[in-house]
């Protein structure tokens, strides 16, 4: 390829960043929309084009493109392949650039209404993320998704008081007893690379990997789901985001509870666009 074609090429990537409504998913090629957002996001660590809000908001995007091109069958090694496109793009254009500024000008522009967002949906391919940024003196959900296990709701997220929630599970028991112990469960990305998406969706048992609640207690009433008056609040370690971090967004994972009597009541979740709502969450709360 020539200098000049090489020229041509990040200007056309330039102008199609420039182009991009960034909130918006509306768009015929979900791979093309990741590639034009992974450049963005490349731009702007490489020449600092965007306050920490902005980049939050970005990564939140980004994240929210790459979900919707897996779900529309584009391939994680083509996504991948992508980013690279988009990381090399980037390392060739001069941060003094016009048109990256003009970039830049449109980002902030795109972003300006999703900032004062208080609330957004991640909507996955059966379960929704639910993420809200409206600051409260009592406990709330920040970003949770909801499950159920026989009759007994259970909600899986971040939720707390102020601005540091914990990853939680909080589920109401319909006449059983209690728990003694939860752990999440999922497919472990060193023994198995490639997505799970077989089967009743999680990965077979020598496959997984599980993190255990660090501790238990009563929910406070605002956590609880629907009418119910009463449940449990289990706290997992914030290494859990990590690992979810890591799944496909079609891939399942669960919340096990376990019982003295050696029986087990596990409530499947989506992974979802979970990383896409706790980028939106680092926007900051309202």
């Amino acid at each position: 390829m020539t200098i000049g074609q090489t020229a041509l090429k990040t200007k056309a990537a330039l102008a199609a960043a420039a182009l991009l409504a960034l909130p918006t998913l509306a768009r015929a090629d979900a791979g093309t929309t990741y590639y034009e957002r992974a450049f963005v996001v490349a731009a702007d660590a490489r020449c600092n084009l965007f306050a920490p809000h902005i980049d939050a908001a970005l990564q939140a995007a980004t994240a929210q493109a790459r979900g919707a091109a897996l779900r529309s069958g584009t391939g994680p090694s083509e996504l991948a392949a992508a980013a690279d496109r988009a990381r090399a793009r980037a390392a060739t254009v001069s941060c003094s650039d016009p048109q990256l500024a003009l970039v830049r000008a449109r980002v902030d522009g795109a972003f300006a209404g999703w900032m004062r967002t208080p609330r957004m949906d991640f909507p996955g391919t059966r379960r929704t993320w639910t993420a809200n940024r409206i600051r409260s003196a009592t406990a709330n959900w920040r970003l949770q998704q909801m499950s159920m296990v026989g009759a007994s709701p259970v909600a899986f997220g971040y939720a707390g008081k102020g601005d540091a929630p914990e990853l939680t599970a909080v589920v109401s028991f319909v006449g059983r007893s209690r728990p003694y112990a939860a752990r999440i469960v999922l497919r472990d990305p060193v023994r198995v690379q490639r997505p799970w998406l077989a089967g009743d969706g999680l990965a077979p048992v020598s496959a997984r990997a599980s993190l255990w609640a660090t501790g238990v207690a009563p929910a406070e009433a605002t956590l609880l789901a629907g009418e119910r008056r009463t449940g449990e609040a289990w706290r997992f370690p914030a290494a859990v985001a990590d690992a979810l971090g890591r799944l496909d967004p079609r891939e399942t994972f669960a919340v096990e509870f376990h019982f003295r009597d050696g029986s087990v009541a596990t409530a499947k979740f989506e992974a979802g666009d979970f990383t896409a709502g706790r980028a939106f969450l680092a926007m900051g709360m309202l």
